[in-house]
């Protein structure tokens, strides 16, 4: 020990080696002990290659949990999971913490993909029961990615970026998922990722379009205004379903760029028709949670020249439950300004009754699940009929979704649904047959109004 230096000051190299190695938070190795741990097991296994597993582990939904209950809570509910984790590992594992609410584990005797997820499935159950916050429980699930050693890759790099390519295949599909890698996944994120370059490019080129289709009055069949639906025809690609591209620019983190550009191509339009025919356009989940919606939405609309009254907005029941207070904060914003508010999808989701009661909507979206099977099935009849009867009650509007036939359309007329679309009514046209529909039909039953076609 040099003179200078009192006891508590010298460090052996071998502490300094151990701090550089481990997580201070929760005791566990870095990511440092995780590549030397992976190219020791390789090195190990040089001249007889026998597969081994590393894993990923990424909690769902902790982020919220640190901002409601602050940092210190989040670190508590880290340091329960390194233990858990540490407790129920195979021997001979080694559980390191990857940074934030992400955990790796090197597992030497997992050699295939069925051990791997049932390792997975294990881990997944144990950390699925709460964590003691002391005065409260909290409950999380995480979603797991599996890469195994040398089919995944033979150098730690690209073991490590074969497991997070995995995980991130879990997140996508939801909580609580497990993903082993294989080159088929690889693929499948290479698409993706192609699709998602694609898609930014149309955005910017002003390529996705807009299409409408018609929401009847029931009673009298005639037109009261249109849905706009996003459509995507690609050079290379071909067409692309709404359902493919749209959660995948929800998911990449762009929604609002491509939702903006359909916005103001629909208002556009719909300057274009009879000044009583409404706008319908659907909010995204990520859009309710962002508290500039509001103001983005009625900057677009004010730059097209749209009034407001003539906006109707829908959004769903799921996107609701997201994040509640922000999206009750941007409903009032819009509703103050004169936009309808409509609940998507209703009888689907989880709470459908208590949204109603928390919520100010102006209309309700019966199903198609339950329009669909109105005929047939007593059940959905009687489901339907009490949707009405209940909205009625609240003095809400109901639009049923979906009518695909004469018989759908007269029992819905029957129950006294006051609106309705479906492909009985009209499919999803672009702008230019939108508007020779309304010249044809609208005029024919209603007011006398020049159509620009």
């Amino acid at each position: 020990m040099n003179s200078a230096e009192t006891p508590s000051q010298h460090i052996s190299r071998n502490d300094l080696h151990a701090m550089a190695y481990t997580d201070p938070l929760t005791g566990l190795g870095n990511s440092y002990r995780l590549r030397d741990k992976v190219r020791e097991i390789a090195a190990e296994r040089a001249s007889d290659p026998a597969p081994f597993t590393i894993g990923l582990a990424n909690l769902d939904g902790f982020k919220p949990i640190n901002d409601l209950f602050g940092p210190n809570a989040g670190d508590a509910i880290l340091c329960q999971v390194a233990n858990r984790l540490l407790a129920c590992v195979p021997d001979g594992a080694t559980v390191i913490r990857a940074g934030g609410d992400e955990f790796a584990f090197v597992l030497p005797l997992v050699f295939e993909r069925k051990a791997a997820e049932k390792i997975g499935n294990m881990l997944k159950e144990v950390l699925s029961a709460p964590f003691d916050l002391g005065e409260r429980n909290v409950r999380l699930s995480a979603s797991f990615g599996f890469a195994v050693y040398p089919f995944a890759g033979e150098e730690f790099e690209d073991l490590l970026k074969s497991a997070d390519t995995a995980l991130y295949r879990s997140k996508r599909r939801g909580r609580g998922q497990i993903t082993v890698y294989s080159q088929e996944i690889a693929q499948e994120m290479k698409r993706a990722t192609q699709l998602e370059q694609a898609l930014r490019n149309a955005i910017i080129a002003d390529e996705v379009d807009v299409h409408f289709q018609p929401i009847v009055n029931l009673k009298t069949e005639m037109v009261v205004g249109f849905e706009a639906l996003a459509r995507w025809c690609d050079p290379d690609l071909g067409y692309v379903s709404p359902a493919v591209f749209v959660p995948l620019a929800e998911e990449r983190g762009f929604i609002d760029s491509l939702s903006e550009t359909l916005l103001r191509k629909a208002a556009e339009t719909a300057l274009l028709w009879p000044k009583e025919l409404f706008l319908s356009f659907n909010l995204s989940s990520a859009q309710l949670m962002d508290p500039m919606t509001s103001t983005n939405i009625l900057s677009i609309i004010q730059r097209a020249g749209l009034d407001p009254r003539r906006l109707e907005l829908e959004i769903t029941e799921t996107a609701v439950m997201t994040d509640a207070d922000v999206a009750q904060k941007i409903v009032t914003e819009l509703r103050a300004a004169g936009v309808r508010i409509s609940l998507d999808d209703f009888g689907t989701g989880q709470s459908s009754l208590g949204r109603l009661r928390d919520f100010s909507f102006d209309k309700v979206k019966v199903d198609r699940a339950f329009v669909s099977r109105i005929s047939a099935d007593r059940a959905s009849e009687h489901i339907v009929k009490a949707i009405i009867a209940m909205c009625d009650g609240l003095n809400l509007e109901v639009v049923a979704e979906g009518i695909e036939d004469s018989s759908e359309a007269l029992k819905l007329k029957g129950l006294g649904c006051g609106m309705g679309q479906g492909y009985f009514y009209g499919k999803p046209a672009d702008s230019v047959t939108t508007l020779r529909y309304l010249a044809e039909k609208y005029q024919e039953t209603g007011p006398a109004l020049s159509v620009a076609v």
